[in-house]
């Protein structure tokens, strides 16, 4: 196989793989694609399905593979493993997942040692610890997908709120991508104006209940996920986008921030395990955390997201 670049690897060609491999490349950002899956059969067809669109998208060559075919990656990105199901939170998937992980990143690192690994897989950013611990690679080529997604419904949900263009609305969730995770009003800005600023120039500020509208935009975030698959039993199509967006950040050496999930050392007495932070991201993949200052509440819930993920890696790895 010719070593096309950039070239990028899926392994899990399940639902978000697949909606993460088609947002790829339709935005024309790998040369080189291998999927690789343990439902031959199937991955097979969904990647003749892929390839017959080559005519109306950048050249890409598409590789129902296997591991092997992994080779000099520049970024992999892990799907594999059970999703939610309607009344499942993330994290009642740790077990299942963990075993998988313990059998496919000896494999991942066996053909292609020196790739980015980005990491989807729930609960993301326990298993993006336990990829760091299994591959020994340095934490900055160790990336969890984090609170993109998150954010992203946090500033579609603001700026639908405000009447504004989302694309104008700065404001992150961050801690676990999970029940913990939390917004950082303190830091919200809407067209360079802090959210404290900008709300009384609004023509419903009198009509508007701000505290009780925000709270309420909040758990629609937090809620988002439970609310689809309740609907369509599963999420897919967001956080596919959300993948896309990390790599060309990786791929195109942006420099963008991004609230991915990373290796938090010595932040508010928080060490050796992943959390979402706003990171610089770039070639050489999580380039610089942005240890930004929160508010005394902020600060709180962090650590209780801190302290939740910790107790779970705590039980599965004894």
């Amino acid at each position: 196989m010719k070593n096309l670049k950039p070239k990028v690897s899926i392994v899990g060609a399940g639902n978000v793989g697949m909606r993460y491999a088609y947002s790829l490349i339709i935005k024309g950002l790998a040369r080189s694609l291998v999927i690789v899956d343990i439902d031959k059969k199937r991955l097979e067809g969904e990647v003749m399905d892929l390839s017959h669109g080559i005519p109306f998208i950048s050249p890409v060559e598409i590789i129902a593979g296997d591991y092997p075919d992994i080779e000099e990656s520049d970024i992999i990105v892990i799907t594999a493993g059970l999703g939610q199901k309607p009344g499942e939170t993330r994290l009642d998937l740790i077990n299942k997942n963990y075993n998988l992980f313990k059998k496919i990143i000896p494999k991942i690192m066996q053909y292609s040692p020196d790739s980015i690994y980005l990491v989807a897989s729930n609960p993301v950013d326990i298993l993006s610890y336990i990829t760091y611990l299994l591959s020994k690679k340095p934490s900055n080529e160790i990336i969890g997908s984090g609170t993109v997604l998150d954010t992203a419904r946090f500033r579609f949900l603001l700026a639908n709120h405000c009447n504004i263009n989302a694309n104008n609305v700065h404001a992150y969730i961050l801690g676990e991508h999970g029940d913990t995770e939390f917004p950082v009003w303190s830091k919200a800005m809407i067209g360079g104006m802090f959210l404290t600023e900008y709300c009384p120039m609004c023509t419903n500020y009198n009509q508007c209940n701000i505290e009780g509208e925000l709270n309420e935009i909040f758990e629609q975030v937090k809620n988002s996920a439970y609310e689809i698959i309740e609907r369509k039993g599963e999420t897919s199509y967001g956080i596919g986008l959300a993948l896309s967006r990390i790599t060309r950040a990786i791929l195109h050496d942006e420099n963008t921030i991004l609230p991915v999930s990373v290796l938090v050392e010595n932040y508010l007495g928080v060490n050796d395990l992943y959390l979402s932070l706003p990171t610089i991201l770039n070639k050489n993949g999580a380039s610089k955390i942005m240890y930004i200052n929160l508010d005394d509440k902020e600060q709180k819930m962090f650590i209780e997201s801190a302290q939740k993920i910790k107790h779970h890696i705590q039980e599965i790895i004894k």
